[in-house]
């Protein structure tokens, strides 16, 4: 019975998360407030409209921010791996030394955001419009996929997904 007890234990410490979401803050973010440094995993934000919104250092791994419209937003420094940015519109957003590892942004639309220091590793670009993104390199691009109806900035180019 004490082995159950431990083993049991164990598995619980193991399959616990340890940054679960926070409801509070999501909810906050849902109605247009910024929350920088907020846990934001898996947040549901598709589809909203927010605006100028700073989210800087917050996580958002796993979120839903499909269709949504964050032109101006502060997203710089923030966990958005395995994230969901289908079809969004990002004019103007900062994404300096954010996570974007395995993060999809088919269909997205970043007109001037600032991808400086982002890391793209696994990134699904088809369709993405990034010719006028700043602080795009190839090295960064080399990590990620797209198609022929990707957009880069002049001189950049990008590998198709298989």
């Amino acid at each position: 019975m004490k082995r159950f007890a431990t083993a049991f234990a164990l598995f619980a410490l193991i399959c616990t998360p340890a940054l679960a979401q926070d409801g509070s803050q999501i909810s906050r973010v849902q109605s247009g407030a910024s929350c920088s440094g907020c846990n934001l995993f898996q947040a549901d934000l598709a589809y909203r409209d927010l605006p100028n919104v700073n989210l800087s250092g917050s996580r958002l791994r796993q979120a839903d921010l499909s269709l949504a419209t964050m032109n101006g937003a502060n997203l710089s420094s923030c966990d958005l791996s395995v994230a969901n940015l289908f079809g969004a519109r990002f004019t103007g957003v900062s994404f300096r030394n954010s996570n974007l590892r395995d993060a999809n942004l088919v269909g997205a639309y970043f007109g001037g955001a600032d991808f400086t220091g982002a890391d793209l590793t696994g990134a699904i670009l088809s369709g993405a419009e990034l010719a006028e993104a700043r602080g795009l390199s190839q090295a960064q691009l080399n990590t990620a996929c797209g198609d022929a109806s990707t957009e880069l900035p002049a001189g950049l180019r990008i590998a198709s997904c298989r």
